[in-house]
């Protein structure tokens, strides 16, 4: 018998986004911070070393450390989102900006790779391609579900951060929601569909796996672990692992995924804002949904839409599969 959530969660946790504050999540790199990073700058210029080997214990960056364990106490027990702001691209070297990111990410959990083949920092821009098996949406440029990333494997990451190094022409606006504040609706109004989401849905794993692995995995969109409330949410990796298996979802798994997104989708239920250069957005990816709406691009490639992200996680081991 599944465990399932029975009672109403309150904020912060359980958020609806008309109701926050326009600055709800905004993190201000303060003065202190910002000069520690600028001292890092200096040391990591004259002394090089690969992103991927850095670490924070290697570095004497206590305001850092401070301000990110804030953030990670947001994260965890606050409203499950954090904007980072910012910084400052036009005095800072882009593999120097990338360490900075690197860094303050690793301060809240470890850095694990993002795709079967080990990629660690995952560039999120528009590929030309349409989405489908095997081509993920954060590299086309269309409109985006509201999802958890990576739902689809063995181990999803329990934080996504993306650093927005050039923002699109037009559109690409992101987009939240609080899986609290969409379950306490959806026990209220629906509780026999939200039972469904408590039971196995049929994921595609889009290609990230060996050639010869299951193509499919199948685990509930929500989970109770008696203190928090996971979601594992991606409505067009559901269609594609019940297209993938050869198997009609049942009507009342249908029924859930709908009311489920059309709760999350009510007007003023979402946190929107968009982007600007120099800023990292952190998101709880078990407790948040996230999405950005589709975006047009400048004509010249090099001013193309740009952010980096990270997967962050506190268990498994830092291969993709954990």
């Amino acid at each position: 018998m599944k465990t399932i959530l029975d009672h109403e969660i309150p904020s912060p946790r359980a958020w609806i986004g008309d109701e926050l504050a326009d600055d709800a999540g905004l993190v201000p790199l303060d003065d202190a911070c910002l000069e520690e990073l600028s001292g890092l700058g200096a040391l990591l210029q004259a002394n090089p070393l690969p992103v991927l080997s850095l670490q924070p214990d290697d570095f004497d960056l206590p305001h850092c450390r401070a301000l990110m364990a804030g953030v990670r106490q947001q994260l965890d027990q606050g409203i499950g989102f954090a904007i980072i702001d910012r910084l400052n691209l036009d005095e800072t070297p882009k593999e120097t900006a990338t360490a900075f990111y690197w860094l303050l990410a690793s301060m809240i959990a470890r850095p694990v790779a993002q795709s079967w083949d080990g990629k660690m920092l995952y560039d999120v821009t528009d590929s030309g391609k349409e989405p489908g098996n095997g081509v993920r949406p954060d590299i086309t440029n269309v409109g985006q579900n509201l999802h958890t990333d990576n739902s689809y494997n063995l181990c999803p990451p329990d934080y996504v951060l993306l650093f927005c190094r050039q923002t699109a022409m037009e559109g690409g606006v992101s987009e939240l929601v609080s899986f609290y504040a969409a379950h306490n609706q959806m026990r209220a109004e629906a509780p026999d569909l939200l039972a469904r989401l408590y039971e196995d849905f049929i994921f595609d794993r889009q290609r990230e796996h060996a050639p010869d692995d299951v193509m499919t995995i199948e685990h509930p969109l929500f989970t109770w672990d008696g203190s928090r409330l996971l979601g594992r949410l991606s409505k067009r990796q559901v269609h594609g692992g019940y297209a993938l298996a050869g198997k009609a979802m049942d009507e009342q798994a249908a029924a859930a995924l709908t009311a489920l997104e059309t709760i999350m989708t009510a007007p003023g239920m979402r946190k929107k804002f968009y982007f600007e250069p120099g800023q990292i957005q952190i998101v709880n990816n078990k407790t948040c949904g996230h999405s950005r709406t589709a975006f047009t691009d400048w004509p010249e490639p090099e001013r193309h839409r740009n952010l980096t992200r990270l997967w962050l996680r506190h268990e498994g081991r830092v291969f993709y599969n954990g």
